[in-house]
Formats: structure tokens, sequence, C-alpha cells
């Protein structure tokens, strides 16, 4: 996963981009067009929204705290993903409650290969976060594209039959409602999972 970590970005030069891109009235990705590109916008907004509301709860910030650990957290996304923009500042928030833990950011559409080895359901869901030891380079985990829950609800109302524009204003309703609490479970159940992988412990 080295050439990918050296390819990738920091979160603040990933915002940067967005904002470069929305100001010439693009988005990220080849597909470029009006509704695209007000994609993109909504989600920077609602990404610049989380960024000054979203906190962790004292729970995942302890147990995110105790960990020792070593990692790059690798995430692909891109900028007019209505899920990344919901996940990522609170990937952020979690990340930054351990110093042993870095985030980077790729692009899916620039890097197919790399999309295809982390399928969900056959589809090219993001975001999806890669955690690496970075000692021994190699994979503990996966998470992605949405918390357990909100998988749960568009897996139902797409068995209801329901057109997908629906189901994805409820999956917003429902990231608004949650405010984060359910990824920062996750994740916090995660993070003592992989810090108890044999590849982890190992390095």
């Amino acid at each position: 996963m080295k050439e990918y970590i050296d390819r990738s970005i920091s979160f603040d030069e990933y915002i940067a981009l967005i904002d470069s891109l929305l100001a010439e009235g693009k988005t990220t990705g080849p597909k470029q067009s009006e509704s695209m590109f007000n994609y993109g916008r909504l989600n920077r907004a609602r990404m610049g929204r989380l960024e000054k509301t979203v906190e962790l709860d004292h729970r995942t910030r302890a147990h995110m705290a105790g960990l020792d650990v070593d990692w790059v957290w690798l995430i692909i996304t891109e900028g007019w993903c209505g899920d990344a923009a919901q996940n990522i500042p609170v990937i952020e928030k979690i990340a930054e409650a351990n110093r042993g833990i870095e985030t980077r950011y790729i692009l899916r559409d620039e890097h197919p290969e790399l999309m295809d080895r982390f399928l969900t359901n056959g589809s090219r869901s993001i975001p999806k976060l890669i955690a690496i030891d970075r000692r021994s380079g190699e994979i503990i985990g996966t998470w992605g594209p949405r918390p357990q829950a909100a998988r749960d609800l568009f897996n139902e109302q797409k068995s209801r039959g329901l057109e997908k524009n629906a189901i994805l204003e409820n999956i917003q309703r429902w990231y608004l409602a949650d405010k984060g609490r359910s990824l920062q479970n996750e994740i916090a159940e995660l993070g003592e999972t992989w810090s108890r992988s044999p590849l982890a412990l190992a390095a």
C-alpha cells in the first residue's frame, strides 16, 4: 500500500483541492456536469458545518486516545459524495484523538485498481477507510462506506422499491439525526480490534 500512501494527500490538501475545483465550477473526478458541481458544492457545505459542530463523546475520545498504535488511515473518496461529506469530518475528529493515527486521502476515480480491491457488495462505494499498520505496512482492517444503521436503512428501502434519490434523501436525514454517534461507536470498536491484530502486534 506504500505506493498509494505516497500518492495520497492530507485532509487540508483534500479540502483545498475541493475548494479550488469548486471555484472553477467543477468537482473531483472525470464526470463533470452542473448536477455534479451542485453535489460537490452541497457536500462541501455539509463538511464545513460538521467540522464546526461535531464533537467526540467522552467514551470515544478516551478509547481512541488509549490505543498504542502507529497507523495510517487511507481514505478513498470523492468531493461530490454525500456519504463522504457526512463521515469524513467525523473520521478526522476520531483520528485527532490519537497522535499515532495519520489520515491520508486518495481519489477513487483516479485509482480504480485500488478501489476494486475494496468493493462493497460489488460496487465502488465510498468513502472507504483502509487501516494500515505503519510499522508492518500491512492492512489491518477497513470501514465504509456508511455506518451499519445507515447501510441497513439503505438496503431496507431499496428492497421496498424506493427510488434511489428518495433513499439518498432519507439517508441524509438519518445522518442529520445521528450526529456522528454511530460512526464514533463503530470506529472505537474497530480500533480496539485492529490494535489486537496479529499483523500489528508482530510489527
